[in-house]
């Protein structure tokens, strides 16, 4: 093989000044370290979202059955020797052709060896071949085993993967040629401003991983973040009600509310002028009102799954109709803010109230019986270790959800910002995405039981009175709106099929569209970045896979094909609406005190 050599010269940018100015970060954020670890030991940390016993399960299980189990390890063995046979001759054969090692190949998505000397410099491209050996091995073993459940083989892949990735090469000084190239090129100074911003994220950050993901300085909630024009119109204490600013001479009749999750917040759907699906309704003819959920602490403890939907979508209909004086209109609910909304539009049809016209569901489960990864944190023990924490505390920390979140995509959420951060000692870009996921909400400690124990534990959303909200037995069966489902098809928080499923348990007509991408990128689309695409198959009684064969493949942002969805739901044109204009005093002006976790204007 034709060996290009890792260049490993000073760089004549080396700036001397970076060792003194580094030096002195470390310092101060060092003596304030020490002072916060003596801090938490005086205070409670927030709980780590896995439990030690249900982490130990799996692999007790593991070791039980590999005894018992004489042919498995045999047979791993023997694949071992396979495996290494065909390393060692790929070597000897890539350097007799002069050609890199290629007997295994990262997927496409892996982006930590795209640097070209893991392909160019023979010992890193042997070093990432065998990596990638052996963590395909270990795999394999895994699933070999015999008589385990899917449940406890998922835990065991999952948490032996969060370990594999861990001692991934990249991950290394010595084995990470872009890394080791820049520390001879920077004289180490790299790794002096990697300690650096080390000891500042453990100084300022919060949770179990507090590295960071943006540069915090560069976005501001209302300036750059959260900035299409409106007024908070109503508020309790579990949420401000925000009407948004017209820009069109007539809007449509039906006003339109929608339901964000209240796990991060709303602004996820205002990511500035360019991204911002909230601007996109308004400019296409919607009166927008969007519920800003309140990031609770210990007094809420008691809110309830229950008081989610009276506070937040009931009261908010209420207050809509005040408003504008129409009682009807249409929906939109986000993530968890879906499965709320379905959850309300059952409670309202076994009281035959009709206000609600359409429903939108964006990446929302109602079927939990496969949630992807996220099933590793959802069992008797976790759930158990959680409601204790809770109980104490009065609410899970947001930090514990983010960090949750951020395992199911461990090489592109954690360990890619440790090298960054860390081995490369640089900054983080500007990315917004990045910074409202940083912005983490808690959960109070009654509805998020609830909401783990019916839905993900025991999956009662889709039996008919299998769950009860504010005294009546609910059943998604009886909800006969028109509904529109967008999904995500690399969604690991939402997998696309558990949508899907769900969306069958309505009574209504569904229209089912699959976006490309994951769970944010997917629904935040704009079309004019002309991204992703998305399928689309008009029946929408098929199982998940014959769906997906007979969809038809479109270009572009998936938006406009709801824009023309809504149309029909709309009830007509009338002249545009200010919430100076309607019947309910405005409070302040959007994006309001709750989303920026100010007190409330009274």
């Amino acid at each position: 093989m034709s060996e290009k050599p890792v260049k490993i010269t000073p760089s004549p940018e080396f700036e001397p000044d970076v060792v003194p100015q580094s030096l002195m970060r470390a310092g101060v954020h060092g003596g304030n370290l020490l002072k916060r670890s003596i801090m938490r030991r005086l205070r409670r940390r927030p709980p780590n979202p896995v439990s030690i016993k249900s982490m130990a399960k799996p692999f007790a299980s593991l070791t039980g059955k590999l005894l018992t189990q004489p042919d498995t390890v045999i047979l791993a063995q023997v694949r071992l020797l396979r495996d290494t046979t065909k390393f060692c001759s790929g070597l000897v054969s890539s350097r007799i052709r002069n050609k890199p090692l290629a007997v295994i190949e990262p997927e496409k998505s892996d982006g930590r060896f795209r640097d070209p000397s893991w392909n160019d410099a023979m010992a890193f491209n042997a070093i990432k071949q065998a990596y990638l050996l052996s963590n395909r091995w270990i795999m394999d073993t895994i699933d070999d085993v015999r008589g385990m459940d899917k449940h406890t083989r998922r835990k065991l892949r999952f948490f032996t993967g969060q370990m594999t990735d861990a001692l991934a090469p990249s991950n290394f000084i010595l084995s990470n040629p872009e890394v080791l190239r820049t520390t001879v090129q920077t004289r180490g100074t790299n790794l002096l401003r990697g300690i650096a911003n080390l000891l500042r994220d453990l100084d300022e950050g919060q949770g179990p991983m507090p590295f960071r993901m943006s540069d915090p300085d560069a976005f501001r909630v209302g300036e750059n973040l959260a900035n299409t024009p409106g007024d908070v119109v109503f508020q309790n204490e579990l949420m401000q009600l925000i009407q948004y600013k017209p820009t069109t001479d007539t809007v449509h009749r039906r006003p339109l509310l929608v339901i964000p999750p209240w796990i991060n917040k709303y602004y996820i759907l205002d990511l500035g002028e360019k991204k911002s699906f909230i601007r996109y309704w308004v400019e296409h003819g919607h009166t927008v009102f969007v519920i800003s959920w309140i990031n609770p602490g210990p007094e809420l403890a008691h809110k309830s799954f229950e008081d989610y939907m009276l506070e937040g979508p009931i009261a908010a209909m209420d207050a809509i109709e005040q408003a504008t004086g129409e009682r009807e209109l249409n929906t939109v609910g986000y993530c968890i803010g879906g499965t709320l909304l379905g959850c309300t539009l059952a409670w309202l049809a076994a009281r035959e109230d009709d206000r609600i016209k359409s429903a939108t569901f964006l990446n929302s489960l109602m079927d939990f019986s496969e949630v992807g990864d996220l099933e590793v944190f959802i069992d008797e023990d976790s759930v158990s270790k959680l409601e204790k924490a809770m109980d104490k505390q009065g609410y899970l920390e947001g930090a514990s959800m983010a960090t949750a979140f951020n395992m199911l995509r461990a090489n592109g959420l954690i360990w890619s910002f440790f090298v960054n951060n860390y081995l490369l000692g640089r900054e983080n870009a500007p990315f917004d995405l990045l910074y409202w996921n940083a912005d983490a909400t808690r959960m109070p400690a009654a509805m998020h039981s609830f909401y783990l124990r019916n839905m993900y534990l025991h999956n009662r959303l889709r039996e008919p009175g299998g769950i009860e909200l504010a005294g009546t037995p609910i059943d998604l069966g009886k909800v006969k709106v028109p509904s529109y489902f967008a999904s995500a098809i690399e969604d690991h928080i939402a997998p696309w099929i558990s949508c899907y499923r769900g969306s069958r348990y309505l009574g209504g007509p569904v229209r089912f569209v699959l976006g490309g991408s994951g769970h944010i990128a997917g629904i935040i689309n704009p079309p004019d970045r002309k991204k992703y695409g998305y399928r689309l198959n008009e029946d929408s009684n098929l199982d998940p896979d014959t769906w997906l064969l007979g969809a038809k493949q479109f270009e572009g942002s998936w938006w406009p094909d709801w824009v023309a969805w809504a149309e029909q739901f709309g009830g007509g044109e009338v002249n545009a609406r200010n919430a100076s204009e309607g019947k309910l005093p405005v409070i302040e002006p959007a994006p309001g005190a709750y989303v920026q976790d100010l007190p409330a204007v009274n």
